[in-house]
């Protein structure tokens, strides 16, 4: 394999890493990429085994956050306790699986359908419509924390990630956008929209490791295949981190401007290629 070739690959991994995170679509991306530039992955396992380079980045940056909802949840289930922030804890995790559940039934039902095959029309006009929504929430100052989210938060928050099957539609954007639609303040929204990705991440890698063992690529691209895998787990981290510090002084608009900029570009670029 040439330089050419392993830059490439490194360079799929810091783009899927990089936009996986931030609320501009890393599926849109990588159809842009693979129009513009002549560049796409090999294969289903090569997205998966990305998409589980930015699942690690996440549980690292929230580690803290899961341990003490697992700590709180064992002890909510095991040991009987019942005192505010066992309790609480425990109807979280409750709300993350029912955020998590018509996700999952979507993505089984429509995984033949709905890929990153769509055109850059497409990616254009859904790029656009992320932008919208996300112009529509940047300046929303909600009060809701942790212990104040409902059932019917959880289903509007589940219905927004499913909404991000589409290519360009972010799924961080979508889920965004629903928890700060329902009233959660930006903080504890985006902490619930990443606790969120992880049970769809995680359930997807684990039911894809067969794939990913069986890729008749692996032998020969696995150099490509790692180097491809810690480009998008430092790529994750840095992106995640500098959402969180976007979210802290509430500005939002950074990203609905750059959606409609390559939204727009997209849908020039499809009109007259």
């Amino acid at each position: 394999m040439d330089i050419i070739e392993l830059i490439r690959y490194i360079f799929l991994g810091l783009l899927q890493g990089f936009t996986e995170p931030i609320p501009v679509s890393s599926s849109g991306h990588l159809v842009i990429a693979r129009e513009l530039l002549g560049v796409e992955a090999k294969g289903l396992s090569f997205e998966i085994l990305l998409n589980t380079a930015s699942l690690i980045a996440v549980l690292y940056i929230y580690r803290a956050d899961i341990t003490e909802i697992i700590v709180n949840l064992s002890r909510f289930i095991f040991k009987g306790a019942r005192d505010e922030e066992a309790a609480e804890d425990f109807r979280y995790v409750i709300y993350l699986i029912i955020a998590t559940i018509p996700v999952g039934i979507l993505g089984i039902l429509l995984k033949d359908i709905i890929g990153d095959n769509a055109s850059m029309l497409t990616v254009g006009f859904m790029l656009f419509v992320t932008g919208l929504a996300l112009w529509f929430i940047k300046n929303k100052r909600g009060q809701k924390k942790d212990g104040d989210i409902r059932f019917r938060d959880a289903i509007i928050v589940g219905a927004a990630q499913c909404v991000a099957l589409m290519p360009g539609i972010s799924r961080s954007g979508a889920t965004l956008v629903g928890a700060m639609a329902v009233g959660m303040n930006q903080k504890n929204a985006l902490r619930f929209v990443f606790l969120l990705y992880i049970p769809v991440s995680l359930g997807t890698a684990l039911i894809s490791v067969d794939d990913l063992v069986n890729d008749p690529n692996l032998s020969a691209l696995w150099v490509p295949y790692l180097l491809a895998f810690i480009a998008s787990l430092i790529a994750t981290y840095i992106a995640l981190k500098w959402l969180q510090n976007i979210m802290e002084k509430g500005n939002l608009a950074l990203f609905s401007y750059y959606c409609f900029a390559i939204g727009a570009f997209a849908i020039i670029y499809h009109l007259v290629a």
